[in-house]
């Protein structure tokens, strides 16, 4: 089971962690909750920062406190050695109090280095 902890910033300043929980290994798709720092990072601060800085809100629904971002340019997920977890793409969804960051098109062999537990589960899947 994965027990490392990212570091998530956006515009280099720490905004939260995420233990990159779920995957696609086949796709380089990594997933997982999105726990902020500070009670001020959630549903307002994200649409805000979209908004200020012309990135797509794929979703957004304000009764709901519910949205999905397009790929944020300056989000960066860093491993525990200060590492950069690269995708091609990546989004937060979520509503608030419970937000999801995903990154699409994490490169291999990188993939399969940093989360040999999710590729490791998916190939036994098909071992029974």
């Amino acid at each position: 089971m994965n027990t490392k902890v990212y570091d998530v910033f956006l515009d280099d300043k720490i905004i939260g962690t995420t233990k990159f929980e779920k995957s696609d290994p086949p796709m380089g798709v990594i997933f997982g909750l999105l726990t902020f720092i500070d009670i001020v990072y959630g549903y307002d601060f994200i649409k805000n920062y979209c908004t200020e800085n012309a990135i797509q809100l794929v979703h957004d629904y304000p009764t709901n406190k519910l949205l999905s971002t397009g790929t944020i340019s300056n989000l960066k997920v860093l491993n525990e050695n200060g590492i950069e977890v690269k995708g091609g793409e990546n989004q937060i969804s979520g509503m608030d109090g419970e937000f999801e960051i995903t990154l699409l098109g994490v490169s291999y062999p990188f993939f399969e280095e940093e989360f040999p537990h999710h590729v490791k589960t998916y190939n036994e899947q098909f071992n029974k």
